[in-house]
């Protein structure tokens, strides 16, 4: 990308970089605090607000810029999270996390794709729709786009749909978690957010909301939706082999079979958390040196996942609605419903 549009990119990069600096400065003001709402939330409001009034009038190769930033920048930032957590805590919420992932993905999927047979849609559009609600939103369509094989245009419109519900719980679940009608601890909250909204910035962003209210929300939900990113990789290869099997039973031979992503990032997450828990139990270096240090990156980190933000913002405009159709909307608004209420469930069950 650098080699062919390296001005270009830079460009997208250096608008998204400004968008964030916006976002910090607009997140002090007196009515943003009493809102709760954090510089990644105000990111992707001013992203939406450019999608849909000034994204036509700028160059449109100043795109993969912006791009750039909801994966490169995004996962660097997701890495670096991990200077805020220690293996410690890890501990104390991961089989709770890990037993309501399993159940949240393998329902998802499933609901997923029979819904997907009841309105007559294309099995390749319900399935990556299924799979990004599932798993990491945008990440995981992505990944399964290999491995599906499906148009270009079902990939947009699978990940359109992450976008709008993801977003709709990012300032969903901070209001409900203020109101106390969830009924929820914490630990349950972060159960609930980490296994059940859509990307890895959704996640963190109403985890930052909830914890500006007071709350100890954001750890632990990341926590639990890295958990669920890491799973991604096993879901592709059953994937995988499901689907070589359905054309092998419907042609009478054996397909090529697509080459899986694995999510990288999720594991770079967790080397941090390693490094971070042994220099958090190191004696020789002073804690006038370790504590500035770990606040200068978690400070860095906190404006890398707004870029990523606003940047997920500025992808969002209302005519890759238009083009899409009602039925793939009407599949994730179901997964939605199972997503909120029977993770609701689980997460007062497991925690």
């Amino acid at each position: 990308m650098f080699k062919e549009n390296k001005s270009d990119v830079l460009h997208g990069i250096l608008l998204i970089v400004l968008f964030s600096f916006s976002a910090f400065y607009i997140a002090e003001f007196q009515l943003m605090k009493s809102l709760s709402f954090s510089p990644l939330i105000i990111g992707i409001i001013l992203g939406m607000i450019y999608a849909n009034s000034l994204r036509n009038k700028l160059p449109q190769t100043w795109v993969p810029g912006i791009k750039f930033c909801t994966k490169e920048v995004l996962r660097a930032g997701v890495v670096l999270y991990g200077f805020k957590l220690t293996f410690q805590q890890v501990m104390e919420i991961g089989l709770p996390a890990i037993l309501a992932d399993v159940i949240i993905i393998a329902g998802t999927l499933l609901i997923g794709v029979l819904v997907g047979k009841l309105l007559k849609m294309d099995s390749e559009t319900a399935l990556m729709t299924s799979t990004g609600s599932a798993i990491c939103g945008a990440a995981a369509v992505l990944g399964a786009e290999p491995v599906v094989k499906c148009a270009p245009h079902k990939t947009a419109v699978a990940v359109s749909t992450v976008v709008i519900f993801g977003t709709l719980s990012m300032f969903l679940y901070p209001v409900l978690y203020r109101s106390g009608v969830l009924g929820l601890d914490d630990q349950a909250m972060a159960i609930f957010t980490g296994s059940t909204l859509h990307e890895v910035a959704h996640v963190v962003g109403a985890g930052n909301a909830m914890d500006a209210a007071g709350g100890h929300v954001a750890d632990a939900a990341t926590i639990t939706k890295m958990i669920r990113v890491m799973m991604l990789a096993p879901v592709l290869v059953i994937m995988s082999l499901c689907l070589a099997r359905k054309k092998k039973n419907t042609s009478g031979a054996a397909q090529e079979k697509g080459k899986i992503t694995i999510p990288w990032f999720a594991f770079g997450f967790l080397l941090v958390i390693g490094i971070n828990s042994l220099l958090q139990g190191a004696t020789f270096i002073p804690a006038s040196v370790l504590d500035p240090t770990i606040g200068f990156i978690n400070n860095f980190d906190t404006f890398l996942l707004t870029m990523a933000m606003t940047a997920l913002g500025a992808e969002t405009s209302f005519d890759k609605f238009k083009q899409a159709g009602a039925k793939p909307f009407l599949l994730a608004g179901i997964i939605y419903v199972w997503l909120f209420f029977g993770g609701l469930f689980i997460a007062k069950w497991v925690a």
